[in-house]
Formats: structure tokens, C-alpha cells, sequence
């Protein structure tokens, strides 16, 4: 059975793409029968290559660590036109967003910072500058009341929901990354209440979220220092604030 035959057999939509990706990884014959054994037994095609095509750049995503998707890009946008001097992938898995910041703004000075070490160490593939640790305590102090730009992908999926996610998030992804609580909107609650010591007078707060919970998202917002908004694009709902002055 070819290798298209195989990945369509176990349900893969784009076998067909999926197969070329893997060819073009394999070292050898048997590199690529071990990589496709992995890809019909679930394992995400990004962690079986090692890299997860962002922005139009590869990032690479070791086994267990959040997947960028491309839903998340509008952050990135988002951050690009605010054109910062010092910016912030909190939560940042791969470090996909930091990566993609640094190259689009050679300028400015990013850093990175999660919770969990293993998206950590595949972060410091990406870029430099990452920390490990909960949220705004894992960076350096010196950073506090400095920073132009905070974009937080913080996980969003309600705890509740997570046996719904597709089997390749739900079993092969860290749950740090994707739990949020019973609302899905613990975490971003922490964000906020933190980032207003850590971002300059007018300076910006940006997640994604859900169009469900937009509106309680915006309420997090509204309700701490910032002058808040929501952004749509396509599948993806975010909210943007900045600090009032």
C-alpha cells in the first residue's frame, strides 16, 4: 500500500499533501516508514516532521508542544502594526508568534516566556530570549513598566471541552496549553490582572479567544486598565488594550 493509501486509510483529509511532506523528511526508507507508523497512529504530521509552517516560516514544534495554528497569525498582524520596541510571546509554546515578531521587526528586542519546559527548550530553537516559568514571573524584572507589546495565545478550551478536541490536540498536545479553566478564561483573567505592572503607559495587551467568549473576554479586559476591543478575522476572535495613560 502506497504511502497516500495508508494515510487516507487512517482518515487524514490531505493524504496526499501529508505523503509529500513526509517523503521530503524521510532520511531513508526506513526513517519514512517510521514517521508514517506515527502519522497513522495519530501523532500531529508537525511533530512527526519536527516543524509547523507559521507565517510562512517554519518553526519547529518537538512531540508534545502546542502546534501553532494559523488562526493565531492575526496576533502576529496585530502586533506587527503596532511596530514595538520590546514585545512579549507570553504562553508562547514553539515560540511560533516571537519568531515570527523577530523576523518581521528586526528591529525590536522580543522575548519569550510558558510554564512548561518542554515548550521551552522547543522554543529555544526558535529564537533566543526564553524563559520558563508562570506567566510574567518567569521574565526579568528589569522588563517591569517597559514593555510595548504583550501577545498572550493563552490556552481558552473550557476544561469541560477538552475530551471534544480533536484526538490530535487532545492526546499529543501538553493540557497546560490548551486548558483554561471552567470558562476557558482563567488564565487570561491572570494575564490581565499581571500585565498592567509590566507594559509602559499605553503600551498593549493582546489573546485570542473563542466568538463565544468574546464578550466575556472583553468584559476581563474592560474591567482591568485597559481601553479594550475586538478584532475578527476570518475563524478567529481576538481582543487588543491598551493601557490607559
Amino acid at each position: 500500500m502506497s504511502t497516500v493509501d495508508r494515510l487516507r486509510a487512517a482518515g487524514c483529509v490531505f493524504a496526499e499533501e501529508e505523503a509529500a511532506l513526509l517523503h521530503e523528511a524521510a532520511a531513508s526508507p526506513e526513517h519514512l516508514e517510521e514517521m508514517v507508523t506515527q502519522r497513522v497512529t495519530g501523532l500531529p504530521l508537525e511533530h512527526v516532521v519536527g516543524w509547523a509552517e507559521f507565517c510562512g516560516q517554519r518553526i519547529t514544534v518537538t512531540k508534545g508542544v502546542f502546534v501553532p495554528r494559523h488562526r493565531t497569525e492575526l496576533l502576529v498582524d496585530l502586533a506587527t502594526e503596532l511596530n514595538p520596541g520590546l514585545a512579549v510571546d507570553m504562553c508562547c509554546g514553539s515560540g511560533a508568534v516571537g519568531a515570527v515578531l523577530q523576523r518581521k521587526l528586526p528591529h525590536a528586542t522580543i522575548y519569550a516566556a510558558d510554564i512548561d519546559p518542554v515548550a521551552v527548550a522547543c522554543a529555544r530553537k526558535n529564537l533566543t530570549n526564553v524563559f520558563e516559568g508562570d506567566l510574567f514571573d518567569a521574565l526579568p524584572a528589569h522588563l517591569k513598566g517597559t514593555i510595548d507589546v504583550v501577545v498572550a495565545n493563552v490556552p481558552y478550551v473550557p476544561t469541560g471541552d477538552i475530551r471534544f478536541m480533536p484526538p490530535e490536540a487532545r492526546d499529543f498536545e501538553a493540557q497546560v496549553a490548551l486548558d483554561g479553566g471552567t470558562d476557558g478564561l482563567e488564565v487570561m483573567r491572570r494575564v490581565v490582572n499581571q500585565a498592567s505592572s509590566w507594559l509602559r503607559l499605553g503600551g498593549h495587551l493582546m489573546c485570542e479567544t473563542s466568538e463565544r467568549q468574546a464578550a466575556a473576554a472583553l468584559g476581563i479586559f474592560s474591567c482591568g486598565s485597559f481601553q479594550a476591543r475586538l478584532v475578527t478575522s476570518e475563524d478567529t476572535t481576538a481582543v487588543i488594550g491598551q493601557l490607559g495613560k
